[in-house]
């Protein structure tokens, strides 16, 4: 089979690749375009450490084809700081230290900016229920939840400002 030849923007930038057609966005980011930061935990979905946000929705991308993302819009964990200035989910996970290995954070990084683009001003429960799909054998997920409630009070006083 031939190569699919792919145009889409991550990060912000126009980028250009060619993907087996059965090749997932996973690994097109990590073997063809060098965005090693996403991480492969399940390959099935089921652990969110792939987790980048296309098009605005956070999705799997172990489960998106590479080939689909052509015209498509694609964040990863490393557009999400800018300027050389961390994100605010970024900053507080650093705070709380609310990372351990690290091999689950770049998808619950991407994830709770998802939450944080989509409700500004989650509960709790809301950013529990939220980032459910992303699976830390590390931690106990308290510092997690407690550093995007604090990221979401931070983002919604510099949106005030």
């Amino acid at each position: 089979m031939s190569k699919t030849h792919v145009t889409t923007t991550i990060n912000g930038d126009a980028v250009e690749f060619l993907a087996e057609p059965g090749a997932t966005l996973l690994d097109a980011l990590r073997d063809e375009v060098g965005l090693t930061g996403s991480k492969e935990g399940c390959g099935s979905g089921d652990c969110g450490a792939c987790s980048v946000i296309l098009d605005g929705r956070l999705v799997c991308s172990c489960l998106v084809l590479a080939p689909e993302v052509e015209g498509r819009r694609v964040e990863t964990i490393e557009g999400l700081a800018k300027d050389g200035h961390l994100h605010a989910v970024q900053q507080k996970f650093l705070e709380h230290a609310a990372l351990q290995c690290g091999f689950c954070t770049p998808g619950l990084l991407m994830a709770s900016k998802a939450l944080l683009d989509a409700n500004p001003d989650p509960t709790e429960t809301e950013a529990r229920y939220w980032l459910a799909g992303n699976l830390c054998r590390c931690t106990g997920y308290d510092k997690i939840i407690k550093a995007v409630l604090d990221a979401a009070a931070e983002l919604r006083q510099e949106r005030v400002a």
